[in-house]
């Protein structure tokens, strides 16, 4: 029996920046250049249409992979969305006349970019801060640097062209990674390029909400969505990473069964939030229907469901008071501490809960001990066992959830580490 189309795809931790030479033909006239995520030549008898430009560090690498694999005047470059990782090395792409196309929604979503930059910048350096290094010593780090192009064309719902005898059919479909989102469609040869539209890995259940920090995303217009796509009828899937899928069935079933999945957890999440259900009891019940194929390497159906709970309802969650004033958990925790008698007894009580299979739960004992004591030995112990349990108990397949356990196992490490090397024990 075949394994799932999402099995036998590379993993987001496969993810790499580009260099020269990390290249493939798509077909005869279309190349991809690789990198955090692709960009794409399409070569027309009258000139080039570029696809997404990378990162500003990789501009280089992509330019030099196109320039090998075919020459003429850039006269196009398309975005399928406005992140950085797909129009930041469009300066080295610009030329005497090239149009710039994206949907109209593309300049909020750069200046949400650049208006958060440095938070999000903070809070994904955990996760890719090792490929980022790994690409400026590559060579494809002579650093540029990161573009933000202003398009020359925009477009509300849909922006047809035609360049050399290809004819180009623009898609908006907001319901994506980001509002801007589009599918570039060659309706001659059944292509649809849809970039990270439904989340860099395809078919993976997408991040409705990132931990790195992005706006909120609603499962319906996303929904909305895989619609349009389905309703293209492709024969060949251009995907923000990796090869292309092919074979109009397999990419249908693999759009319908995204389309069932978020349809099912958006359905039951309601459900559960009219029923009176905590969004802790939704996030550890609904899961995806087991005739739905879709991984979840990226996102988790758990997190979705909690961006549908806020998503509709808001950060309060009508359980305490305390929800409407600044003053967090975590202030009274020294106060726990000392009622149990020192941070001793709660460590003791966290390796009891690890003991017992729980590691969340003894993540939770060891926080309140670290708040009034961050270099506490035997805390610190259990906080780093507690994240390796959870490491090897399958954490591994989804790409956030095992960069950010990794981030605290090296954390807990360094603390314990520097505490020895002080004295403390």
């Amino acid at each position: 029996m075949t394994a799932p189309l999402h099995q036998r795809r590379p993993t987001a931790f496969e993810i790499a920046p580009a260099a020269p030479g990390r290249s493939f033909a798509v077909n005869d006239f279309i190349t991809c250049s690789e990198g955090m995520s692709n960009a794409y030549a399409v070569q027309t008898a009258d000139g080039r249409v570029i696809v997404n430009t990378g990162m500003g560090f990789e501009g280089p690498a992509h330019r030099q992979n196109f320039d090998a694999a075919g020459s003429g005047p850039v006269r196009f470059i398309l975005f399928t969305q406005s992140h950085v990782d797909h129009v930041g090395g469009t300066d080295l792409f610009i030329e005497a006349g090239t149009e710039i196309v994206a949907q109209q929604n593309n300049p909020l979503c750069q200046a949400d970019d650049a208006r958060i930059g440095r938070f999000r910048a903070m809070r994904s350096a955990f996760a890719f801060r090792e490929a980022v290094s790994r690409g400026a010593a590559s060579g494809s780090g002579n650093a540029p640097v990161q573009s933000r192009p202003t398009p020359t064309i925009t477009f509300r719902d849909r922006y047809d062209f035609e360049l050399g005898g290809v004819e180009f059919e623009l898609y908006a479909v907001p319901g994506g990674e980001t509002i801007d989102a589009m599918v570039v469609w060659l309706p001659q040869h059944r292509i649809a390029m849809i970039g990270n539209v439904f989340g860099p890995l395809f078919p993976h259940v997408p991040n409705l909400v990132t931990i790195r920090g992005d706006r909120l995303r609603m499962p319906l217009p996303y929904i909305d969505a895989l619609d349009r796509v389905i309703g293209l009828e492709p024969d060949v899937l251009v995907t923000g990473h990796f090869q292309p899928i092919e074979g109009a069935e397999l990419i249908r079933k693999n759009l319908v069964d995204l389309r069932e999945g978020m349809q099912h957890v958006h359905d039951a999440t309601v459900r559960g939030m009219n029923e009176g259900r905590s969004v802790e009891e939704l996030m550890a019940e609904v899961e995806l229907p087991e005739q739905v194929e879709s991984g979840q390497g990226y996102g988790l159906t758990r997190w979705n469901v909690r961006a549908i709970w806020e998503g509709y309802a808001g950060w309060f969650h009508a359980r305490s008071t305390t929800e409407l004033y600044a003053t967090p958990q975590a202030a009274v925790h020294e106060d726990l501490v000392r009622l149990a008698g020192g941070p001793d007894r709660i460590a003791e009580a966290a390796e009891q809960r690890l003991a017992e299979g729980d590691a969340v739960e003894a993540i939770h004992l060891c926080e309140i001990a670290l708040t009034t004591d961050a270099s506490h030995h035997k805390t610190l112990t259990t906080y780093l066992a507690a994240h390796r349990r959870l490491l090897d108990s399958g954490a591994d397949d989804n790409f956030w959830l095992t960069r950010w356990i990794e981030r605290e196992i090296r954390r807990s490490e360094s603390a314990l580490k520097k505490g020895l090397s002080d004295g403390k024990s």
